[in-house]
């Protein structure tokens, strides 16, 4: 039974003999796939036939495909951040755009996507949910989170909230620590809470947050409290659905619990899926840890049973089965207009005049940081205003290198582009005359300037502000956060 509570990682686009042995071996039945399982359409779509083919009917083959920064394969069109969607604020639009990332993932057999985020984005400086939440308050992101379960429904893939009971309030990235919500419990209920909470009916499966609630548990992270994911998520809520942690290999659970017995606990606590993702050893010690425990009682071997029921149960509803019938590309109109409707002014932006001269700011390469993929590089982005402008680029590494008095010398108008997903102190009291924010668009309250905010740098978000710039679209976006 151990193998069928544990969702593995594979180590490349091929299912290589060594590999499909370490499953059939473990009877693992869910895989989650990342950026080094991708090589291109065809690819993909071998790789998942391969999966299924290994581990059955009730396969289960993930993918983190949110939208924005968080998309895996970059030969389909892109769709946008949950924040543009909660930008553009039409339900409808969000449903039709959930719908199209589900689409692409059924073309080519994967069947549960690892979304949509209902966290609350209440602090500003979080580092690691902003742009792929739909906003700040709680009435935004389940309304918007309603519509993409829908959507992810109506096109046949499992979808999964996260992360369970919030990451919103967080200063710290449960990758690289393990962050704490302070709050108490009335508060939680009346934020952090509430979306999970209002969508359960129509959510087929919930990931857990590596965050301590002490309203909660103040002795363990939500995914590791009973507590948590039976008091509050079985008990008192009365979900029935699948729970799957968040990845074990986090720092937030692997600096502080040996990864075998964090397995153990997460079961223990009300998980029905342990995320043991990473090198083959990690993987062993849950296996052999889950194992062990169902053995000698530590872990309800009727409890297991009744997860591994659930995932089944999911499995049929969401078979990883192939529909090449479905076109990718269908979806391109929507996504784009959907990057168009969330451009949002913020301080009374005004372009400067087609074919004028512009001085352009902005970071050479901005790196693939954890979950989100590479950000657009200055030069892709001064050839974008070049269609516009006659541009001048100053690229920096470290906008701390920044001289803004030279910067402002002359009388080009100078424009900033922040295209990271963290926010610099450097730039803080910064004085361009256009701020384009294309990444996190927080980014907009450091800055003194007017701004134009994307939520997102793929090409289709770039191209709505082309057009903008151009004086041949508006920006009709709400800032789903307080400015």
């Amino acid at each position: 039974m151990a193998g069928q509570l544990v969702m593995v990682d594979i180590p490349g686009p091929e299912l290589d003999a060594d590999t499909a042995a370490h499953l059939r071996r473990y009877g693992v039945r869910s895989v989650c796939l990342f950026g080094k399982n991708v090589v291109d359409e065809a690819q993909l779509t071998r790789l998942c036939a391969d999966l299924r083919a290994l581990m059955g009917e009730g396969a289960l083959i993930a993918l983190d495909h949110e939208g924005g920064a968080i998309v895996r394969p970059d030969f389909w069109p892109f769709a946008p951040s949950a924040m543009a969607l909660g930008a553009a604020d039409d339900v409808a639009l969000t449903g039709q755009v959930s719908g199209g990332l589900a689409r692409q993932l059924r073309r080519v057999g994967i069947n549960w996507n690892f979304a949509p985020v209902l966290d609350v984005n209440v602090n500003p400086a979080n580092p690691v949910i902003g742009d792929r939440a739909f906003g700040a308050d709680t009435g935004r992101v389940t309304r918007h989170g309603r519509a993409a379960l829908s959507g992810h429904h109506e096109a046949g893939v499992a979808a999964c909230v996260k992360h369970f009971p919030g990451h919103g309030d967080t200063a710290l990235d449960s990758h690289y620590a393990l962050p704490s919500v302070t709050r108490s419990r009335q508060d939680l209920d009346r934020l952090e809470f509430a979306p999970f909470r209002d969508l359960l009916p129509v959510t087929p499966a919930v990931m857990t947050a590596h965050v301590v609630f002490p309203a909660l548990d103040a002795g363990a992270p939500a995914t590791l409290s009973r507590a948590a994911l039976t008091g509050l998520l079985r008990q008192e809520w009365g979900y029935g659905g699948v729970i799957v942690t968040d990845s074990m290999g986090m720092k937030a659970i692997d600096d502080h619990y040996g990864r075998g017995e964090a397995g153990v606990l997460a079961l223990a606590a009300g998980a029905d899926l342990v995320m043991a993702l990473g090198r083959r050893e990690a993987q062993e010690a849950t296996l052999d840890a889950i194992a062990q425990a169902l053995a000698d009682g530590r872990l309800d071997p009727a409890e297991g049973q009744a997860s591994a029921e659930r995932l089944a149960a999911l499995a049929r509803t969401y078979p990883a089965q192939a529909d090449p019938t479905l076109d990718p590309q269908a979806d391109a109109p929507v996504f784009a207009r959907a990057w168009a409707q969330a451009l949002t002014a913020y301080r009374a932006p005004v372009a400067p005049p087609p074919g004028s001269a512009v001085r352009l700011v902005a970071q050479r390469r901005a790196p693939r940081e954890n979950v989100s993929e590479a950000s657009v590089d200055a030069a892709t982005l001064a050839a974008d205003l070049g269609e516009v402008y006659t541009v001048d680029l100053i690229a920096f590494d470290d906008p701390a290198e920044l001289d803004w008095n030279a910067l402002h010398a002359g009388n080009t108008p100078l424009i900033l582009a922040t295209t990271s997903r963290h926010r610099h102190a450097a730039l803080r009291g910064t004085r361009p005359d256009l701020h384009l924010a294309l990444y996190n668009p927080y980014a907009a309250l450091d800055v003194d300037a007017p701004a134009l905010l994307t939520y997102g740098f793929r090409p289709e978000a770039r191209r709505a502000v082309v057009a903008w710039l151009r004086g041949e679209a508006s920006a009709p976006g709400t800032l789903p956060f307080q400015g």
